[in-house]
């Protein structure tokens, strides 16, 4: 539930913001008509991600046991891919997001062209978001991950009002900082548990070959598990395959993600005062 509720959070926020920027501009520039065609492009996405959602859960429910391990593992898989690729994406692009959407609405000249913006960017990250929560949603029994992932939307949105109305200001690259962080660790115990459900399966190896077996100190079943797992994916009785994935992934993704970037201010300066 705490792992949907940060990623809801997280992508939530996004698409908040970049709603907010794009009505913002329309506001500014004197466009306060054209704001319907932003909110047909937003509702149109949602339609799109809901849809998408819809059908993908319809045919996982009549597919075999096998079929649904082999399915849910390598959806797991992309996942954890998915979230690497979002994180790096984002603390690239966080900068210059507000400057590159500007600049799109500024091409945008019809109700057509400003719907598809909202549409596109929108629609972009509710996929995604369902993507990953998806993942996590099949394998559980209760209704937790839905309600953490949609509670953490909800949170999103307001945040994103009250940040459009000033109500409140946050420090937007600590938080995808922090939040990345937390997504990559998350992200890395959805890999081993996409590991763990192709080895169900029998599509890799290894699956009787366990590390330890704590499950008598920390019980699936109990509320710290049940924490765990929510969280981090923590699985009381890994194999050696989920360990060594687990492991071979956080550590160079960590360091590549929390090591400061080179200033390319830096490197250009010398070149700048010798030609001067």
């Amino acid at each position: 539930m705490l792992a949907n509720f940060l990623i809801g959070l997280r992508e939530g926020l996004e698409a908040s913001l970049i709603v907010s920027i794009l009505i913002a501009y329309l506001v500014k520039s004197h466009r306060r008509s054209e704001i319907k065609y932003v909110w047909a492009g937003v509702g149109a996405a949602l339609v799109l991600v809901v849809a998408v959602f819809s059908v993908v859960t319809a045919v996982f429910d009549q597919l075999s046991f096998k079929a649904q391990e082999i399915v849910g593992g390598t959806m797991s898989i992309l996942a954890a891919l998915l979230v690497t690729w979002m994180i790096f994406w984002m603390r690239r692009t966080a900068r210059h997001l507000k400057g590159e959407l500007e600049g799109a609405m500024s091409q945008a000249l019809g109700p057509f062209a400003l719907a598809t913006v909202a549409f596109v960017t929108v629609g972009r990250e509710g996929l995604e978001t369902a993507a990953i929560i998806w993942s996590t949603i099949i394998g559980s029994t209760t209704a937790q991950p839905f309600v953490g992932a949609t509670l953490g939307i909800l949170v999103s949105t307001v945040l994103g009002f009250l940040i459009y109305r000033g109500a409140i200001r946050i420090n937007l690259g600590t938080f995808f900082t922090i939040t990345g962080a937390l997504l990559i660790v998350v992200a890395a115990g959805v890999l081993a548990y996409g590991i763990f459900d192709l080895q169900e399966a029998r599509v890799l190896p290894g699956f009787s070959d366990r590390v330890f077996d704590i499950s008598s100190t920390i019980p699936p079943d109990s509320w710290y598990g049940t924490l765990l797992k929510g969280t981090i994916n923590f699985q009381p009785d890994p194999s050696w395959l989920q360990v060594i994935a687990w492991v071979c992934y956080i550590i160079p993704v960590l360091w590549l993600y929390l090591r400061k970037p080179k200033p390319a201010a830096a490197n250009a300066e010398p070149e700048s005062v010798a030609t001067s």
